[in-house]
């Protein structure tokens, strides 16, 4: 009979892939008795760990849990103001999570972007492949946003976008058949499939509107939470990152 083997990893090299310092600064915390694992000090962090699932759980740094290991999915309810990037100038939504967490190796990137007067869903993710299938042209993901308009809507606007046939400036290919749905006469829902430029802005502008606010609602089936203030975060577990795909 075969017997598995579980994969290891020196703690040394799955903390500092994690973030929290060098090699050399972890096997520093180590010495210094700031790293437990199953609530017992690890002095040498050269030695190996089999890497289960439950590993996270069996450690502290500094009497804190540790971090998610690589395949994090974090959903974040951005707010207006900040970009969706590494190294813009200007405030930045990495700025909003752990500071060790743009050292994580993979790194943590925002799933698509949102435009920096753009709130509500963002996920962020050190999965690449979950990344690509979340933002794959092919997956037709349905993204809703609530749209704020600076004018009355003249009524012919959900007959429009569904169509098929609305060419945004600059473009040579129409958009894809969109969704509408009116809350009042100067609030929308909009679903789209696509996630082109500026998108909902330019579809408004398009028809002789102007976006005032725009807030990402919806992601597949994935809701932003109505108690996740702007600026918050949390860790989704696989059966809500799944739920992107329904």
């Amino acid at each position: 009979m075969s017997i598995t083997r579980l994969a290891t990893t020196r703690i040394d090299k799955l903390l500092s892939s994690m973030g929290y310092g060098s090699r050399a600064d972890i096997a520093r915390m180590a010495r210094a008795g700031a790293i437990t694992m199953d609530a017992v000090k690890v002095l040498d962090a050269a030695s190996r760990v089999p890497i289960t699932p439950d590993l996270p759980l069996r450690f502290t740094i500094d009497g804190q849990a540790l971090d998610p290991l690589p395949g994090m999915v974090i959903l974040l309810n951005k707010p207006v103001g900040v970009t969706c990037s590494h190294n813009d100038s200007g405030p930045l939504v990495y700025e909003l999570l752990p500071h060790r967490w743009r050292r994580r190796d993979p790194v943590l990137s925002t799933v698509g972007r949102l435009d920096r007067q753009t709130s509500g869903l963002l996920l962020l993710t050190d999965d690449g492949n979950l990344l690509h299938r979340i933002i794959s042209p092919r997956r037709r993901i349905k993204k809703i946003y609530r749209v704020n308009l600076a004018r009355p809507l003249a009524g012919s606007e959900g007959t429009i976008f569904a169509s098929g046939d609305l060419m945004l400036r600059g473009e040579t290919k129409p958009l894809a058949p969109a969704d509408l749905t009116v809350v009042s006469e100067t609030e929308v829902l909009l679903s789209i499939t696509e996630g082109r430029y500026h998108q909902v802005r330019r579809m408004f502008a398009a028809i002789g509107n102007h976006v005032e606010h725009l807030k990402r609602e919806r992601l597949g089936g994935l809701s932003l939470p109505a108690d996740l203030a702007p600026g918050q975060w949390t860790q989704l577990n696989k059966s809500e990152t799944d739920s992107v795909f329904q």
